[in-house]
């Protein structure tokens, strides 16, 4: 079982990140998917966890991800307020929207890091909520790099599925974007 923490604010998306990563994985044929929020006070800017499980059976498991094999950083400052490899299994994987190299984060000789410009990329494409860059759909592109669990292709499916029209097709191409850009550093 593939097991997703991310990390955001509210109204980055990390809520709608998590349910279409679960939706791309049914549609890769995965048979056990779950996917659900944290968040305390339900505003714009509070924090917000966001928990995925992606496995080849049903998944009777029933709480928040403490282990995860995967992390997700939307929003950078969260490296400064909390402890985003708290938790993750060996050789777990993080990947940060960020312009920095992978190797520039103290945590990067103990994990696989994976860094793309998530907020860039949606600047560019004009993919702007309120003024703030969408970040979910990039860093979705970032996910399907990263795991053999999801494709790209169901990514961008179910990125156009979420948003018809010209907003389905530059998320899509945001996330193939991400995919293509995303660094490791192993």
């Amino acid at each position: 079982m593939l097991e997703v923490r991310f990390h955001g604010r509210g109204g980055q998306g990390a809520v709608t990140a998590a349910n279409l990563l679960a939706a791309a994985a049914l549609r890769d044929g995965k048979k056990g998917v779950q996917a659900f929020p944290h968040f305390g006070g339900e505003r714009r800017g509070a924090p917000v966890a966001a928990f995925v499980r992606i496995a080849e059976e049903e998944v009777r498991l029933r709480s928040r991800v403490y282990h995860p094999d995967i992390v997700v950083v939307l929003d950078r400052q969260t490296l400064e307020s909390t402890d985003v490899t708290a938790g993750v299994k060996e050789g777990g994987t993080i990947i940060i929207n960020s312009r920095k190299k992978p190797e520039e984060f103290d945590f990067s000789d103990k994990f696989r890091v994976a860094v793309v410009d998530a907020a860039g990329i949606s600047i560019a494409r004009g993919l702007l909520v309120s003024g703030i860059p969408a970040l979910n759909t990039p860093m979705l592109g970032a996910i399907a790099k990263m795991t053999d669990q999801v494709t790209l292709k169901s990514v961008e499916e179910v990125i156009r599925q979420q948003w018809k029209g010209p907003a389905g097709e530059a998320n899509a191409a945001a996330a193939r974007e991400a995919y293509e850009k995303t660094e490791v550093n192993r």
